[in-house]
């Protein structure tokens, strides 16, 4: 990748940058976070205002509410949004994961109708996909639509959906024919989260907050219309999804580096600043490399994509490296705060309490998107190309397959 802007690029930086220094709100290394609530209304107040602009969504079309320029551009935009304190991937399930479905299945009318406003957040949306018999394995899931005239009748349970209590609209994935293998019988659709027969349960997290969800359907019904791709090709519609969730969070993912970067240039160990210890710096140039891997690897994936490739594999790296990193970063970091370190008030801890919630909310970093061991299994077959593991349901008809769920 060439990471020297054309003189277009540099400009359109330019003019980012000024936008920006405008309208965005700086970095400070004091203030609280503020309420689970508070941040969503500030993170729909940011993107209403992103929108306004023409920045929003820039590798959308135009008619759908994007900028209509290219990923380059995007890394430009995500380059200089990051030095400022702006919640700017707070809706990435929504524009990364259920844009590009909806833009790829749905029609036209629903396209100009439902992107814009997911492009604004003034509709935010989740993605279904994940249950408690099928999370690894999605295409285990048993959540059930069944063909009533012209209507879907969902019953079943979602778990882990990022955002569901604050979602408009949800891109679900249903299993829709139980005779055939589970990648052939399955259909996805998208659900008004607000209807009849959708429960969104909250689940209370170890770190204070809520941003998992249980979600029950009983009944609901969901129109054809709103079928997204043919009937059992929710599988193939699935894969795309899931292909956009690893562009999307590749440019969001944490992998606590610039954090821990910063905090060892203000603590002192005996008297002396803790990063000239020779223990600190051997893992601060092990971190550093790692970084610096997962940021040339997305780039040359965002090249390749930018040249009209389709988002590869290899941002399973960049996912597995970059979540176990922000946690082995998190937990080392309240090591080396000593007691300090089980002070959890944003307004005494270093840096807001950031360690202290990182080490209670790493462990969902490292489900979500893909567990380490999917991960894994992603590299050694479609970038090592090695062979596939055993599957002993392979060919066999959904309803044959044996489950605890069964009596």
């Amino acid at each position: 990748m060439d990471f020297k802007d054309t003189p277009e690029q540099a400009e359109f930086r330019k003019e980012v940058q000024a936008w920006l220094k405008a309208n965005a709100t700086p970095k400070t290394k004091d203030g609280g976070r503020g309420s689970q609530e508070e941040a969503y209304e500030k993170a729909k107040a940011w993107y209403k205002k992103v929108y306004d602009a023409g920045y929003a969504c820039p590798t959308w079309p135009k008619e759908y509410g994007g900028a209509g320029l290219t990923q380059i551009h995007k890394v430009i935009w995500s380059q200089e949004v990051a030095k400022y304190d702006e919640p700017d991937g707070y809706f990435v399930i929504g524009q990364g994961n259920c844009g590009p479905a909806i833009m790829h299945f749905a029609t036209e009318e629903q396209k100009t109708s439902l992107l814009p406003r997911m492009a604004s957040a003034e509709d935010v949306w989740c993605q279904l996909f994940s249950e408690p018999s099928a999370g690894s394995d999605v295409a285990g899931l048993r959540t059930k639509a069944e063909l009533k005239g012209d209507k879907w009748i969902v019953n079943g349970q979602k778990i882990w959906t990022s955002g569901a209590q604050h979602s408009d609209y949800g891109v679900v994935l249903c299993r829709t024919d139980t005779d055939v293998s589970k990648y052939r019988g399955m259909t996805m659709f998208f659900i008004d989260m607000k209807q009849p027969g959708v429960d969104v349960q909250p689940i209370k997290q170890m770190d204070g907050g809520s941003h998992f969800n249980e979600v029950f359907f009983n009944n609901a019904e969901i129109p054809d219309s709103q079928r997204l791709g043919e009937v059992g090709g929710g599988w193939g519609a699935a894969l795309l999804v899931l292909m956009n969730e690893r562009l999307a969070i590749s440019g969001v993912q944490p992998d606590g580096f610039p954090e821990f970067f910063e905090l060892v240039q203000s603590l002192e160990l005996n008297g002396e600043p803790v990063v000239n210890n020779p223990v600190v710096r051997d893992r601060l140039a092990t971190w550093y490399t790692q970084h610096a891997g997962i940021k040339a690897s997305t780039n040359r994936m965002l090249t390749a994509v930018a040249k009209g490739g389709m988002p590869g594999a290899e941002a399973a790296l960049g996912k597995l490296v970059g979540a176990v990193m922000n946690q082995d970063i998190a937990n080392y970091a309240l090591q080396l705060m000593a007691d300090t370190g089980a002070i959890c008030d944003e307004s005494l801890a270093p840096q807001r309490a950031h360690f202290q919630k990182s080490v209670l909310f790493a462990p969902g970093i490292r489900l979500a998107g893909g567990t380490d061991e999917v991960m894994r299994n992603i590299i050694a077959e479609q970038v090592l190309g090695l062979p596939q593991e055993p599957r002993a349901d392979k060919g066999m008809a959904f309803k044959d397959i044996p489950s605890g769920n069964q009596h």
